[in-house]
């Protein structure tokens, strides 16, 4: 009994994440949309194709890109997101135009001097293809660019083609609705921080609610994915960007990045950014510490580079029981704000170069000075309704799974 007792100690310090987390994933049992080639390849057939993609639109080991290049569809340019067609660039960098390796084919950014296909980058296309991996909030900036295509394939009279894929965090909707009044580059429409819909359910919305301009609607086809449901946790075959890199750090997203708005390090210049929250102002109070460094690629300029941070190591969470709750985690805003030495610098991060916004990321104003001002997790969740209510009937209208 003692030596069974040791393994399970020793196994909790090698693996703590695969003891407390518990998750059981289900990608065994689903095919995304772009796994089911034999539903769209027939129709591509003769067309000159674009692709919407970055580094998570994969056939098994294969990218997108490879895969249709190798069965014979004519792809003439591909068009990339944030972090760049192969997913290598920092948060908010500027990515420039460039030529696949690969394949020889044109890459043209949406994340440096434009945001959208022109008419002049649409000229030579007769269908889009989008297939980028999603995560599911708000402020995660795909949805932004899957708004802009849509809108450019509608204004020049494109088809846009959807592959689906799974959304790991489609699993629960919470926080509230976005105050138009905060509308930013990632906060651009009227929906929870966390939607609970996959991108072509969110494509659906988008054309459904009116969310084009000039009343554009796009013509959309998609390729839903086969063997899934919304409850179904999915684990992610490719990193979604280069900061969401462990399975601990998609989960707890849709809390900690919350904390991209306040003067704390949330695990950025670190291995294990997402799964920490901290600052050198703790030291005392917590014994928990980290350094953030500069990560070319990562993070560049991290908050309090080169400084010792002492917070919440978060990749202790139980994550089943996170998943459980279905529910954001506010305790631990409440509880390093309650905790900070200097409380009128918590929500001030004008010092950085970064500079984050509570108010944008929340898409409420009222949420700091809730904080500040002592409430429950319960008194703020009640002033999320009717909003959150509301949204909820509204998206059945656009479910295409269970």
């Amino acid at each position: 009994m003692k030596n069974q007792t040791l393994l399970i100690l020793v196994l909790v310090l090698l693996f703590p994440t695969e003891i407390f987390a518990q998750i059981h994933y289900s990608n065994a049992s689903i095919r995304t949309g772009a796994e089911q080639t034999e539903k769209y390849i027939p129709k591509l057939k003769g067309k000159r194709v674009a692709l919407i993609a970055n580094q998570t639109s994969i056939i098994g080991d294969s990218h997108l890109l490879d895969s249709l290049v190798k069965r014979g569809v004519q792809v003439v340019k591909v068009f990339g997101p944030e972090h760049g067609f192969r997913g290598n660039a920092s948060n908010g960098t500027s990515v420039g135009d460039e030529v696949d390796k690969n394949t020889g084919v044109r890459i043209i950014s949406l994340y440096g001097n434009k945001s959208k296909p022109t008419k002049e980058d649409l000229a030579d296309v007769d269908i889009l293809i989008y297939d980028i991996q999603d995560v599911g909030c708000r402020f995660y900036t795909n949805i932004n660019v899957l708004r802009d295509v849509m809108e450019s394939a509608a204004r020049h009279g494109k088809e846009l083609m959807i592959l689906d894929r799974p959304n790991p965090n489609a699993y629960f909707i919470d926080g509230p609705i976005l105050d138009m009044k905060n509308k930013s580059g990632i906060g651009q429409f009227p929906i929870p921080i966390v939607h609970g819909l996959t991108v072509a359910e969110f494509a659906q919305m988008v054309n459904g609610e009116g969310w084009l301009a000039d009343n554009l609607i796009c013509k959309l086809s998609v390729v839903k994915n086969a063997n899934y449901k919304h409850d179904m946790l999915y684990n992610l075959p490719v990193n979604p960007s280069p900061n969401l890199n462990t399975p601990e750090s998609i989960l707890l997203y849709p809390s900690t990045c919350l904390f991209e708005g306040v003067s704390l390090n949330h695990g950025r210049g670190t291995n294990y950014p997402f799964t920490r929250v901290g600052g050198p102002m703790y030291k005392g109070i917590y014994s928990f510490n980290f350094t953030p460094l500069s990560m070319p690629g990562r993070a560049e300029d991290p908050l309090y580079q080169d400084q010792v941070c002492y917070g919440l190591d978060l990749m202790q969470t139980d994550l089943n029981k996170l998943v459980k709750s279905k529910k954001i985690n506010l305790q631990w805003m409440i509880e390093l704000y309650a905790k900070h030495p200097n409380k009128a610098k918590f929500f001030d991060r004008s010092s950085h170069r970064q500079i984050g916004n509570i108010d944008f990321l929340v898409g409420v104003s009222e949420f700091k000075e809730q904080i500040k001002n002592g409430m429950t997790e319960e008194q703020i969740r009640k002033s999320w309704e009717p909003g959150l209510s509301k949204y909820k009937t509204m998206r059945k209208k656009y479910l295409l799974y269970k």
